[in-house]
């Protein structure tokens, strides 16, 4: 059972109430159930939104844009899955204003509701060869819906997790939230390789959906689990107070745009690297000749990689800094862009394995472990959903969205060369490195 402390500091609050009392070890009933809220949560709504990014690495290409040349047709499929990044940021905007509002609770409930009508209602789309453009305009709104719903999922999440645990385990409590990205993108992959094995010549016919239609399921485990939760100590400590506060997104803009813009930049790293990898990276492997199946099966590999690495990084994180562990990551990173590069488009099942347990394993863990408490450290709690959000789904819309279509625009503009890909992504992880250097450390703030 949580403690009450007297003393001061964000684990002294006024009220017996365990649900609004931070905990003073993770080991406890209540964290252990706001640690697995937060991770299987944020799987389930991973699972959906990285399952539209697999879809569109091997399917979406034929199935919707069948009738397009061949680099034309991927090139539409990934400015699809763009779409989805580009709304992120107004989920995190609209979420966090209310999750700063009424509650992190409520808004996690909500999202995971909105992702999983989504996602299922794509497995059930007509194709382009059944209702003509109808079909592109229906994918490309449901995606929008999909990235507004996990632009308001991570920030929840995190915070949930965050603001329950005591300081010396911040870090690690936050990890959890950002663990849920790579299992929901695990089972995301596990399910669609499974399915285009069982389904062989029938899966760009029928086999690709039943992945989606399952998230109908998952859906329910998951806001099962999320209801029994209980709301932020830290943010019912500031409804209890009678402090004036301005619209969140207004107070974030005007008093926090340096904490805003250095997070974003910082983040980018992450997620430039995961949509090179594992977006791009699987699109080009199979195009070069190694197999779908096998493919597929290693970037889930590679998730798994990215779990851990994920938790062990970020319990470095509450020992020796956020800035440490994601500065190494950055350095670690840019030494590795060009091997990593020629082993993705060597069109063999090996190169693309060691360049996803390399890129995706080790890299994206390194930088993701610490990076939801690096975030969420640079705001206070009155505006920590709305400035957390903005800041990591910007990141999620230029870093992620737009690399893979940035990445094909760039090996047609050098015809058929990926040196300006590698060019493209130095630049990135080099600016991200720079961001977190001039950032103060949070590991050691008090986060009232």
């Amino acid at each position: 059972m949580t403690e009450r402390t007297r003393p001061t500091g964000t684990e002294s609050l006024d009220s017996t109430d365990t649900a609004t009392v931070v905990a003073t070890s993770l080991n406890t009933p209540q964290m252990r159930r706001i640690l697995s809220s937060s991770f299987i949560g944020t799987a389930v709504e991973y699972y959906d939104f990285i399952l539209y990014a697999v879809a569109a690495s091997v399917v979406f290409n034929k199935v919707f844009f069948a009738n397009l040349p061949d680099a034309v047709a991927i090139f539409a499929s990934f400015a699809t899955l763009a779409a989805g990044y580009i709304v992120r940021p107004l989920g995190g905007i609209i979420f966090g204003h209310f999750g700063d509002r009424v509650g992190r609770k409520k808004m996690l409930v909500l999202s995971m509701m909105m992702m999983g009508v989504a996602t299922t209602v794509i497995g059930l789309l007509p194709t382009t060869a059944q209702i003509g453009v109808i079909a592109p305009i229906l994918l490309v709104s449901l995606r929008l819906v999909q990235g507004i719903a996990v632009g308001g999922e991570w920030g929840g999440a995190a915070l949930m997790a965050m603001e329950h645990a005591p300081r010396r385990s911040r870090g690690f409590a936050t990890s959890f939230a950002n663990a849920g990205g790579p299992a929901g993108a695990i089972l995301a992959t596990v399910v669609v390789s499974i399915m285009s094995g069982a389904t062989g010549d029938q899966f760009l016919t029928w086999g690709w959906r039943i992945p989606f239609l399952l998230s109908a399921v998952l859906i329910v485990v998951g806001l099962v689990i999320r209801l029994r939760v209980s709301e932020s100590p830290l943010f019912q400590k500031l409804q209890d107070s009678s402090e004036k506060r301005r619209l969140p997104i207004l107070e974030v803009v005007s008093q926090h745009p340096r904490a805003v813009l250095l997070a974003l930049i910082a983040t980018m790293s992450f997620f430039c690297c995961q949509g090179i990898v594992t977006v791009w990276g699987v699109s080009v492997s199979v195009e070069a000749g190694a197999d779908r199946t096998a493919v597929l099966a290693w970037k889930a590999v590679g998730a798994g990689l990215t779990l851990v690495v994920t938790f062990l990084s970020a319990r470095l994180s509450d020992r020796i800094g956020r800035r440490t562990v994601l500065i190494f990551g950055g350095v670690l990173g840019i030494a590795l862009v060009y091997p990593m590069l020629l082993m993705l488009t060597n069109g063999t099942v090996w190169g693309f394995a060691t360049a996803d347990l390399l890129g995706n394993g080790l890299i994206q863990g390194l930088l993701y472990g610490p990076i939801g408490a690096y975030i969420a450290e640079q705001f206070p709690t009155r505006v920590r959903y709305t400035g957390a959000s903005l800041a990591f789904q910007g990141a999620a819309t230029l870093g992620a969205g737009f690399t893979p279509m940035i990445a094909s625009g760039l090996v047609l503009v050098a015809d058929g060369s990926v040196w300006l890909v590698g060019v493209f992504w130095i630049a990135v992880m080099l600016a991200g490195t720079i961001a977190v250097a001039r950032t103060a450390e949070g590991s050691r703030k008090e986060l009232t």
